[in-house]
């Protein structure tokens, strides 16, 4: 490899000299140990190597490995496809072909108990770091125009919700995307369905579905990458994967978790018969509310209607009527009692004016006696001989002229 020409500014190296360095600096990391799920498994009868495709659940990305049968059956034995192991292998880099590969000298499969510690250091991260938390799940709309459905394809779980969600409402709509539920690309496919129905306007809750099975076959529900994009959904998402009983990761990271597929399209889809009761309650209820309101009200009015003044009506104008007539009679009498009263005053006066009058006293026989300047005489002194005097009678008056 120190042979190998260098490449000079502007000048592109060939691609043999690529790929010897890559294959060198492959070459440099030595043994390593590596996780992974195995995706097929390659027996050729009577050869001594056995290759086997690794697969990363998190990563649409795969790796050969290549190891001894004797390796294989001893640490491995039972090794089935869909399996995770943990294999200590040292990568080879094929320079003419430029590929990637692994060569293993120990192979062990996950066991149930490595794989549920696994699980469960990945539940308190993913709970340390909010996934879980209460306060960020989102209620589904009450009826959904339209729902996602991820699930596998034919499958027990697709024909559960879609049954029985078309049952219970028969207008509801499903977009539904078949994908790998359990295997080496389960995962990916998953979370590709997700994000296309997340991105879809018109999809208003996401269903991701599966039917029972062990933990091995619900370990994809369970993949960090899975929770991750489940939480990064704008869709309310309900997890319905397994049983009651199973609990992957992504059941605590979704919005709503459903025990089964069934229960699932019962949480998103209202009943229309159940709707159509409790609208008819609704309506029976209220029909009783208006008829009694009804009744309270005409009675009331019956009762208002009852009273004299709204009976007989004119009792109030007749009422006010003879008020009026008494009213009217009083002040009549009391003008016709004034009235006299002022009168025999008048009277009185008038009596009193006449007999205090000087015609009366004239009348009487008695005469005035004045001086031609008008003044009265009161006494014979205040006259002389010859004076002339007006003497006023009763009846006429006289001029005589005192003679002594």
């Amino acid at each position: 490899m120190t042979d190998a020409p260098r490449s000079t500014p502007g000048e592109p190296w060939p691609v043999r000299v690529v790929s010897q360095k890559v294959g060198a600096w492959i070459a440099k990391l030595g043994w390593v140990w590596v996780d992974g799920q195995v995706a097929q498994i390659s027996r050729r009868p009577g050869a001594g190597t056995v290759f086997l495709t690794l697969r990363d659940p998190s990563a649409d990305l795969s790796l050969t490995v290549t190891t001894n049968r004797d390796v294989l059956d001893s640490g491995a034995p039972e090794l089935r496809e869909g399996a995770r192991v943990v294999l200590h292998a040292k990568p080879e880099f094929y320079a003419a072909r430029g590929t990637l590969s692994l060569r293993a000298d120990e192979i062990r499969q996950v066991g149930l108990g490595e794989l549920l510690a696994r699980l469960e250091k990945l539940k308190k991260l993913l709970a340390a770091e909010g996934l879980f938390d209460r306060a960020r799940k989102r209620r589904p709309p009450f009826l959904p125009q339209r729902i996602g459905l991820v699930t596998g394809r034919a499958s027990a779980a697709e024909r559960d919700v879609l049954t029985n969600a078309r049952r219970r409402w028969p207008a509801v709509e499903f977009r539904t995307v078949n994908v790998a539920v359990q295997g080496p690309g389960a995962v990916s496919q998953i979370v590709d369905a997700l994000r296309v129905l997340d991105a879809d306007e018109s999809v208003d809750v996401i269903i991701l579905a599966r039917g029972g099975g062990g933990i091995e076959d619900l370990l994809p529900f369970s993949d960090e990458a899975l929770c991750r994009a489940v939480f990064a959904c704008r869709t309310p998402v309900v997890s319905a994967i397994g049983h009651e009983t199973d609990a992957p990761l992504v059941d605590y990271v979704a919005d709503v978790r459903a025990s089964t597929p069934t229960d699932a399209a019962k949480r998103v889809v209202p009943d229309l018969a159940d709707e159509v009761r409790l609208i008819g309650q609704a309506r029976s209820r209220l029909e009783r509310a208006v008829r009694n309101l009804v009744d309270r009200e005409s009675h009331r009015l019956t009762l208002l209607r009852s009273r004299p003044v709204l009976a007989r009506p004119q009792v109030m104008v007749e009422q006010r009527a003879a008020e009026v007539s008494a009213l009217r009679d009083r002040a009549g009498r009391n003008l016709h009692h004034r009235l006299d009263a002022a009168t025999d005053d008048l009277r009185h006066t008038l009596a009193r004016l006449r007999a205090l009058s000087p015609a009366a006293t004239l009348d009487r026989g008695y005469a005035i006696v004045q001086r031609a300047d008008g003044h009265v005489v009161r006494a014979a002194g205040e006259v002389a001989g010859g004076d002339p005097l007006r003497v006023r009678l009763a009846e006429g008056e006289l001029t005589v002229t005192v003679d002594a």
